[in-house]
This record gives structure tokens, sequence and C-alpha cells, in this order.
């Protein structure tokens, strides 16, 4: 069995994987401050029974990455793939860009290489993401902007007046409370915005791209979307980061 590990800036996810099938997931809650041997309990709890033996991660949190590869290797008895800009994943890069791209990014542009290009991978999370792979594979660039959970958090502590909500569906673009105005303006003005750049990125291109989106958040911005996404697959990254191993293994 395969073990993918995701550590993002909200949540960690695991997925284990049988041969090309993902089985199972896993998902906690990020927190940089929690001990490396809590993390290592917890890993050992959440998987018994599961027999490991190819792991790999991808990392946004550098305060995590180190340790959650020994929690790994320790605990599995392998080496651990960490994936990262300087690895041989089947992409090209523009000359010094690898080394700006997060390698969340990257995992998911790996995870459909082998599908219709160009494509544009759309992640709605933390963060917004934007990435864009030509015909012949190369990543173009990307957009980057707040996520949800980011806005209402600024609109709660940037003014005085505004309160802090929870994410949930916004059921009118006119909103006749507080509340439903800024679920209005934040989840419906994501959705605008997200195919707004998806029409700017393809005049760019000069042609319609396939169209790839993940995240947490994804499928609550699709609802508001004139132009639905193509693919929808909130466990993109962890299939990206498989393929990306087994690429970097083989090489």
């Amino acid at each position: 069995m395969f073990l993918a590990v995701d550590i993002g800036n909200t949540n960690i996810t695991l997925g284990v994987f049988e041969g090309e099938v993902l089985i199972k997931t896993f998902r906690f809650i990020t927190d940089k401050n929690f001990a490396q041997y809590k993390y290592e309990k917890l890993l050992r709890d959440t998987l018994k029974g599961f027999e490991i033996q190819e792991c790999a991660i991808v990392s946004v949190v550098e305060e995590l990455t180190t340790s959650f590869k020994e929690v790994c290797e320790n605990i599995f008895r392998t080496k651990v793939f960490v994936l990262n800009s300087d690895c041989n994943v089947g992409l090209k890069f523009h000359s010094g860009e690898a080394k700006t791209i997060g390698s969340d990014r990257i995992a998911n542009t790996c995870a459909v290489l082998e599908y219709n290009l160009p494509v544009i991978v759309v992640d709605i999370g933390t963060a917004v993401t934007f990435d864009i792979v030509s015909k012949d594979k190369t990543f173009l660039g990307g957009i980057i902007m707040s996520g949800i959970n980011m806005e209402l958090s600024a609109l709660n502590s940037y003014t005085s007046k505004l309160p802090l909500i929870t994410v949930k569906e916004s059921l009118k673009a006119i909103g006749d409370t507080t509340e439903t105005c800024i679920l209005s303006g934040v989840v419906r003005g994501k959705a605008c915005a997200v195919e707004g750049l998806i029409s700017q990125c393809e005049k760019e291109l000069g042609e319609k791209a396939v169209i790839y989106a993940t995240g947490g958040q994804c499928e609550l911005v699709s609802k508001y979307m004139t132009r639905q996404f193509d693919y929808v697959d909130i466990n993109l990254t962890l299939k990206g980061l498989r393929k990306a191993y087994i690429h970097a293994k083989t090489m």
C-alpha cells in the first residue's frame, strides 16, 4: 500500500492507495505546535491495520515537513519521498520558475498531465490557486488569491461591526441581513472571480481549456457558476502526489 500525506495550512490529509485506487482518506486539523511524538501516535493509531510499503509527502507548512517525514520513516521503516520543485515529475518549467511554485500546486498539475491539455486546475481551499499547463506539459504559471474563510476573517478583523460568520450556502444574491449580504459578497463573489479568471486565462491561451477543480470548497463555489468545472475531485492533490512519486521513482 502507498500512503500520500498532504500537509496544508488548514488540514493534514492522508490517502491510502491500493495500487491506483484511493481506498481510504483521513483528515486532521493542521497544528504547527502539536508535538512530533503526538503526531506519531496519531498516525500509528489511525493507520493501524494498513500495510504501508511506500510513502510520499506534499507540504506547504515548512514547520511540519521534516517532522512528518521522520514520523513516517519511524512508523513504516521506509524512505519517504518529499515532493518539491527539484523532483523530476514530468513537468516543464520556465527557467527559474519552479523554485517559486508550491509543492501542492505541482502535485495538482501532475494529477492531470495524462488528460487533454491545456488544463487549468483550480484549488479552492485556504487560498485559491490556478495552475495552467500547456499542451506540451509546460507549467505556464497561475493565479493566487484569498480563500473564502480568509475573506470572512478579514471582513471581521478590519471592521468594527461586521461579524465573523460560518461558511454556508448563499441563498440569494441580494442579502437582507448582514450575514446574507456577507455570504453573497464572499461566496458568490468568489464564484464570479473564479469564472471570470478562467475566461481571461483562456483568452490568453487562445483556446478553451479543460478545467479541473479541487479543494474543500470547490463544490460550494461551483453552485454559483454559470460555466461548471469539467471535473471536480477533492482528492486531486493526493492522486497527483502519487503520480509524481511514481514518475520520480522511475527516472
